[in-house]
């Protein structure tokens, strides 16, 4: 048979996406190879709850479907050929071999796996009458590769996923326009906006004023600062002040934000459901957290309604947002009451006391991701945090549990990725923050970057020197 491509797959490839079978395959126009290690590392991740351990049992089932075409022996290696039976017409050579040239002494599992894969993508290499090419979304083993002269990509080409939009514009007006230009349309005064231009900074010319306003429906609606201002966490810069407008305002369901670590994020995002749930636009507040550990320990945490110990454990963000809201708001009473006054910082079992009435009175809860199949989420305003550490179908999986009487906040760093199963062009924050180049009819999006840190100077000047 012959074929127009002929690509070698690392585990992570079918891990991120079991179905990346398929769309590689094209029709049968393309060969997949599989080294025997790529299912042996499939195999030990069929057991579990998290999306990589779905994935695993997805492609397991993508091979009950197969049917062994023919066998052939070729020196040390055995090649089987394998067609999956449905309409898609993919094929799939798995070529292992009787011992492998890898010294096993002082190296570890993933390398020696590493190795055994690229041993296999050698053979490949000159076993057919085309070059191979290795996909794999682990970059030391595409590097390994290129030492052995294999061709190999990352499945998404970076060029082509490079994201760079302006969801921030400034533009300049007239100090005529001041009077009448809440809720005119942007095209007015801005013809070259695009659908992702979600905020804009309207400086006056000759004058130091500038105006702050969000676009819903192409108009603009100048922000009430005022009404912002009006919760417990205050919004500090013009980023938080466009991003906190868009937690409250019931125009936006989906909104999308990129941050840098320390720039106040969960925080606000806290803040603002606090504030709709007080004022009953929502029933309860959800936090969804996809990490390292609900990659790792996932099958130990569940589902984990307000008050239990592990709720502490494995949601820290959270419950360090819920401290310092507390102490926050401890002292904004405090300072009101007696302005002149030193005010006492509460005691550490004090601020405990008063989280655990918090999680109570608000509904706050908190939801691993291997849990959520099969539920519906209502009447929630929910916060989906770590947004980079989550693969395409985990955040697919997600947001289609929620309903149309939810809104949710979406947010992420592609500078602090630990899952190893996605990188910063294929994870679902990037894909979120992609989907913005085009205007979306079903729901009303908004996205933005938070490029401030507030922490401290501390954190402030480790992404300076860490992110040349």
């Amino acid at each position: 048979m012959n074929f127009d491509k002929y690509y070698v797959l690392d585990t992570n490839i079918l891990l991120e996406d079991a179905s990346n079978v398929y769309k590689l395959s094209q029709e049968g126009r393309n060969l997949i190879i599989l080294p025997e290690t790529v299912l042996d590392e499939i195999d030990t991740k069929k057991s579990g709850f998290d999306e990589i351990n779905f994935q695993a049992r997805e492609f397991a089932r993508i091979l009950e479907n197969s049917s062994i075409i023919n066998s052939i022996k070729k020196d040390s290696y055995k090649i089987i050929r394998v067609k999956i039976e449905n309409e898609k017409n993919t094929i799939i050579d798995i070529i292992s071999k009787d011992e492998y040239e890898v010294n096993i002494k002082n190296i570890s599992l993933n390398i020696i796996n590493d190795r055994k894969i690229l041993e296999i993508a050698t053979f490949a290499n000159s076993y057919y009458k085309n070059q191979v090419e290795f996909l794999s979304l682990d970059i030391m083993a595409r590097t390994r590769a290129i030492s052995l002269d294999i061709k190999t990509d990352a499945l998404v080409g970076k060029d082509k996923d490079v994201f760079d939009f302006d969801f921030i514009k400034e533009i300049d007006i007239n100090f005529d326009d001041l009077e009448f230009i809440d809720n005119q349309n942007i095209d007015k005064y801005d013809p070259e906006y695009k659908p992702y231009n979600f905020s804009y900074c309207f400086k006056v010319k000759s004058s130091d004023q500038v105006l702050l306003a969000n676009i819903q429906n192409k108009r603009i609606k100048l922000l009430d600062e005022a009404e912002i201002r009006d919760q417990v966490i205050t919004p500090l810069n013009k980023e938080q002040l466009f991003f906190s407008d868009a937690i409250l305002s019931h125009f936006y369901n989906v909104l999308i934000v990129e941050a840098k670590a320390g720039s106040g994020k969960t925080l606000l995002a806290l803040s603002g459901a606090l504030k709709l749930v007080r004022q009953k636009f929502f029933q309860k507040i959800i936090y969804i957290r996809n990490s390292i550990e609900s990659l790792d320990k996932g099958e130990d945490v569940g589902y984990l309604p307000g008050l239990e110990e592990k709720f502490k454990i494995y949601n820290h963000p959270l419950m360090d947002s819920l401290d310092y809201i507390i102490r926050s708001e401890h002292k904004r009473k405090r300072s009101k009451k007696n302005p002149d006054t030193t005010i006492s910082e509460l005691d550490d079992r004090e601020v405990t006391e008063r989280i655990d009435q918090m999680i109570s009175n608000y509904g706050i809860e908190t939801m691993w991701v291997g849990e959520m199949r099969g539920r519906t989420l209502s009447n929630s305003f929910i916060i989906i945090d770590e947004a980079q550490n989550m693969s395409n179908k985990t955040m697919q999986m997600v947001l289609s549990r929620i309903d149309s009487s939810c809104k949710v906040v979406i947010l992420g760093s592609n500078k602090q990725i630990d899952n190893f199963y996605v990188n910063k062009y294929t994870n679902a924050l990037t894909t979120l923050l992609k989907s913005t180049k085009n205007e979306d009819n079903i729901v009303n999006i908004f996205a933005i970057k938070l490029q401030k840190v507030l922490r401290g100077p501390i954190t402030e000047w480790a992404e300076q020197i860490f992110s040349k």
